[in-house]
């Protein structure tokens, strides 16, 4: 901006400002002979009646405004209220034929019924006569504005000298619409002008700090969105689509539902709005978008006139195969039932208000008459609605209104009284500012604090229903879920199938009966509304990325874990000991596993131990049938005796390895195996100790010291002993026990024997190694001695095998799964004991049954034959 522009600009301003405060001084200057004038026009209501206590009304008796070409030159036309768009012939004519509300209207003379009720009460406001302006507010915020101060200022155009004159009405009845109600209730608000609405359900009129001096006799959408979350969840429709009205009722019930619903985990496909002015091309796109959706339901948070314009477009692109849920506002609209859209509806289930029966309301209804003052042009109106005539003769084409018609012959929304909910919230607000009103005259109090009586109302009508309001100026949130379906005679009706009670607690407040459900297309069958298909027990949803939380895929639960339920978002794990079955669905006892006598692989373990024990028998068997020979004789028959008892208790020591772990089993079997091992490699040492002493001796056998029969007793006894005592220190400080081993398997129990200590098993199993080791080495120092009788070589071969074998055994026995541990360690006691068997007793039970010859004292004292054998 150049300096100069800048310049020119704060001239002006000084300029006004100098201007205005002339202006301002010339008022001040007059004051004294001036009077209150009111600027503009006054507005007049459509129905009126003088009394001592006044009440406003403010009805939507039509739902569009015309608005003028706006000019610098001429004053605006006045508004003009229409139920539709009024075409250009329509204005060129200044036609009044502009199609009444009938619903509205029925309001609006159901406040009359309740005032003419009232006024011929004689205990309620007795000597006192209430009367009555009621307004137009055209369902926009624009008349609604202008009807408000209508209400308030009245229709003189100069008050005197002082503006502080009093309202015009006492409290006011209205709107329909939230958007409108919340202008009505700002102005009259500052006035302290209490406003009763019948229908207007937005959550954001119960702010008590913008709206002190609200009341309502209509829940508050805050309980109906939550309802209708509940409802949606209840039928396990997860995947729904949305569409509101543009204003203040539909934009915060909308917001309230999706919020809930998202707690509920239900997601919404798109969320449109329509607004009343809407033009045709927003309302296809809208139309366009709920049919490209895949969501079979959906959620209509509509106003009565939105609720319209979108039908009539779903009509034109075919759009069914929806279920419909409703709000409120439409869902016991009469007029849609008669509609030719009728069917797109049929089978909505929604929430509304409780249904009433007003006595004497049908009777007052039907003597509504343009006779009753003949100067009201909307009593005209609504008569050349209904009979669709006209009191103008000059209008070619439109038969002429005589008068002498009657409503009985006429069914429309504003005659039909079957469903009375509405009109009842109308009914009560009335009685609620006569109550009021009772109250505060008895109390001498004045007007100014009508609206603390009205908070403090609480009284029954004479149907018994009770009226009061909470803190917030709501009443008690109650509804009842209405079902769309058919009477007998094929036309719909609105059947209760079940209710809704805010007050309530959590779980009992919503009751449905299902069994007298209908949904869309006639069917009894429940539609499914899903994003995704739901997830059956043994899978779990997974998330699909970029997609909402209800759009998902199934994906099976790992081993271990469990889904019991359909789209469960998680897999549970089976507690430690138990397991998934194959579905997936439910958590079994883990399998025990242990190696039993049953199976395979312990059968034959068993079969070769037994066969094992029993071979040892028979060669003891033998070498006692031999016992007077020089062949048994010359083995130390006493030695061999007590290795063949030490050789089947290892044979049978495996056994206690085989069946079910028990406390008593676990200890005996490594103390079993340790002590019996132990006393056979003692055995054998002792022997092989003995050998070399005997072969290595200068002197002649009968010069050795008769001495060494105690000392091989005594190896025998000290080496067992010393095995003992570790076994003993082992049970008493760490004993072996049971054990469910679920870490190596998970599918499954392992039932083993713990060690308790590993050292200690380790040092058992150590000491006969080393046993093993000292009886390898003296055998192998022995290896030169007399072919003939050279039993040295044998143990020698046999700790080489002993010793080959439970080297082996260490990583089979650490890297063996389960019971195949059990099955290492016996296979190692096995096959070390037949080691032991074969390599030292074979050679001996062949000589003695086979080869008896060679079983002589010369044969066993030769020192340089040829070696035989």
């Amino acid at each position: 901006m150049k300096l100069e522009d800048l310049k020119h600009l704060v001239n002006m301003y000084v300029y006004i400002s100098l201007m205005s405060l002339v202006v301002i001084m010339e008022i001040l200057a007059e004051e004294e002979t001036a009077f209150c004038e009111m600027w503009g026009n006054p507005e007049f209501p459509l129905l009126s009646k003088s009394g001592d206590i006044m009440i406003g009304g403010a009805f939507s008796v039509h739902s569009q405004i015309v608005v003028s070409s706006l000019s610098l030159s001429d004053a605006p036309d006045p508004l003009i209220c229409t139920r539709y768009w009024l075409t250009a012939f329509q204005k060129l004519k200044k036609c009044s034929f502009y199609r009444v509300n009938f619903r509205e209207f029925r309001f609006a003379q159901t406040m009359i019924f309740a005032i003419e009720e009232i006024n011929n009460n004689s205990s309620l406001l007795p000597n006192i006569s209430v009367g009555y302006k009621i307004f137009d507010s055209c369902g926009s915020t624009l008349p609604s504005t202008r009807a408000a101060l209508g209400l308030i200022n009245g229709q003189e155009r100069t008050f005197g000298k002082s503006c502080s004159g009093q309202s015009t009405v006492h409290a006011i009845i209205g709107t329909s619409e939230s958007s409108s109600t919340i202008v009505l209730s700002q102005i009259a608000g500052i006035f302290q002008i209490p406003v009763i609405s019948h229908f207007s359900t937005c959550a954001c009129l119960s702010n008590r700090k913008e709206h002190p001096s609200f009341f309502r006799t209509i829940p508050s959408d805050y309980y109906q969105s939550r309802a209708l979350a509940q409802l949606v969840k209840h039928f396990g429709w997860t995947w729904v689509g949305a569409v509101r009205s543009d204003n203040d009722y539909g934009n915060n019930g909308m917001a309230t539902f999706i919020e809930a619903a998202t707690q509920e985990g239900i997601c919404v496909e798109y969320s449109e709005a329509i607004a009343r002015t809407a033009s045709k091309e927003q309302v296809e796109r809208v139309v366009r978008v709920i049919t490209r959706g895949t969501a079979k339901v959906l959620v209509a948070f509509l106003s009565y006139d939105e609720m319209d314009a979108l039908l009539e477009e779903s009509l034109r692109q075919n759009l069914t195969g929806l279920q419909w849920v409703g709000s409120e506002s439409w869902i016991t609209a009469h007029h849609l039932t008669t509609m030719k859209y009728s069917n797109i509806l049929y089978g909505s289930i929604g929430f509304a208000i409780k249904k009433a029966k007003i006595a004497g309301l049908q009777e007052f209804l039907l003597q509504v008459h343009p006779s009753q003052d003949p100067q009201n042009h909307i009593l005209k109106e609504f008569w050349e609605e209904t009979f669709g005539c006209s009191f103008q003769s000059s209008l070619k084409g439109v038969k002429q209104c005589s008068g002498s018609e009657s409503l009985r012959d006429i069914k429309n929304p504003f005659t039909d009284v079957s469903e009375l909910r509405i009109s009842n919230n109308v009914y009560k607000a009335v009685y609620a500012v006569a109550h009021a009103m009772h109250s505060m005259l008895k109390c001498g109090e004045k007007s100014e604090e009508i609206a603390k009586h009205i908070q403090d109302v609480n009284f029954s009508l004479q149907s018994g229903e009770k009226v009061y309001f909470d803190e917030r100026g709501d009443p008690a949130a109650t509804y009842q879920l209405v079902n769309w379906q058919k009477n007998s005679a094929g036309d719909p009706v609105f059947v209760t199938v079940g209710s809704y009670d805010a007050s309530l607690p959590d779980g009992k407040q919503f009751t449905i009966k299902e069994m007298n459900l209908t949904w869309f297309g006639e069917s009894k069958q429940v539609p499914v509304s899903v994003c995704s298909e739901s997830c059956p027990p043994g899978f779990r949803q997974a998330m699909i990325k970029g997609k909402p939380i209800c759009c998902f895929s199934c994906i099976p639960c790992a081993a271990g874990e469990i889904s019991n339920s359909t789209n469960s978002a998680e897999c549970s794990p089976c507690p430690l000991e138990y397991w998934s079955t194959e579905d997936h669905n439910i958590c079994v006892p883990k399998v025990v596993e242990f190696l039993s006598y049953e199976e395979t692989m312990g059968t034959l373990l068993t079969a070769f131990s037994l066969f094992g024990a029993s071979l040892t028998l028979v060669v003891s068997f033998v070498f006692f049938w031999f016992r007077h020979t020089p062949l048994v004789k010359a083995s130390n028959s006493e030695l061999s005796f007590l290795l063949l008892l030490s050789l089947t208790l290892c044979f049978l020591c495996s056994l206690t390895f085989i069946g079910q772990p028990t406390d008593s089993s676990c200890m005996l079997r490594h103390v079993a195996f340790g002590i019996a091992f132990a006393l056979c490699i003692s055995c054998i040492l002792t022997k092989t100790i003995t050998v070399v002493i005997a072969f290595k001796a200068r002197t002649p056998a009968n010069t050795v010291p008769q001495c060494l029969a105690s000392y091989q007793r005594s190896g025998v006894v000290g080496g067992t002993f010393l095995q003992v005592l570790v076994c003993v220190v082992w049970l008493t400080l760490a004993p072996p026990f049971p054990y469910k081993n679920t870490v190596y398997a998970a599918e499954r129990i392992i039932l083993e024997c713990n060690l308790g200590s590993s050292i200690g098993f380790w040092v058992v199993l150590g000491y006969i190694g080393l046993l093993a080791m000292l009886c390898l080495i003296l055998a192998f120092l022995a290896r030169k001695l007399p072919d003939n009788f050279n039993e040295a070589k044998f143990i020698t071969f046999s700790m080489l095998i002993f010793s080959a074998v439970w080297v082996t055994f260490i990583p089979a026995y650490v890297s063996s799964p389960g019971k195949f541990t059990v099955a290492v360690e016996i296979f190692a006691i096995l096959a070390s004991s037949f080691g032991l068997l074969f390599c030292i007793f074979a050679p001996k039970c062949y000589i003695l049954l086979l080869k008896p010859e060679r079983n002589t004292k010369n044969h066993m004292m030769g020192r340089n034959m040829q070696k035989q054998f």
